[in-house]
């Protein structure tokens, strides 16, 4: 069930307890809107370039990609609640970027989200890698 809860038990604060089976508060925002998102999208042929697809991917993007950023530094902080919300924001940029990407793979917006996801998170993980895990 590790795909549910990413989290170790320091971290089950970051997480909801449903049905005895740890849920990643974030993820249970982000893959079900994605899911209905990109369905969505789908079944209603959305065009493949829109003239915002990017800009409002990545404003979409960065809430979840803030909040992870902070929680990683001060790993306390936040609510579950921000978590899932921003998780939802992220299964919107996602879903449109997936919607794009099945049809004609690496469009821009893709690319885009990508880089952006890449420029923060590199540089947060490789400064706190070496925290140590409280035992």
């Amino acid at each position: 069930m590790f795909w549910l809860s990413h989290h170790h038990p320091d971290e089950y604060n970051r997480t909801y307890l449903l049905g005895g089976v740890r849920v990643c508060a974030r993820c249970l925002g982000t893959y079900p809107v994605l899911l209905a998102s990109m369905v969505g999208l789908l079944a209603a042929r959305a065009p493949l370039k829109w003239e915002w697809d990017v800009p409002v991917v990545l404003l979409l993007t960065l809430p979840a990609l803030g909040d992870w950023a902070v929680g990683r530094f001060r790993p306390a902080s936040g609510s579950n609640i921000v978590r899932t919300a921003t998780g939802v924001l992220l299964g919107l940029a996602l879903g449109r970027s997936l919607q794009v990407h099945v049809q004609r793979p690496l469009p821009t917006v893709l690319l885009a989200q990508a880089a952006l996801v890449t420029v923060v998170a590199l540089p947060v993980i490789l400064a706190t890698y070496r925290k140590p895990r409280p035992d």
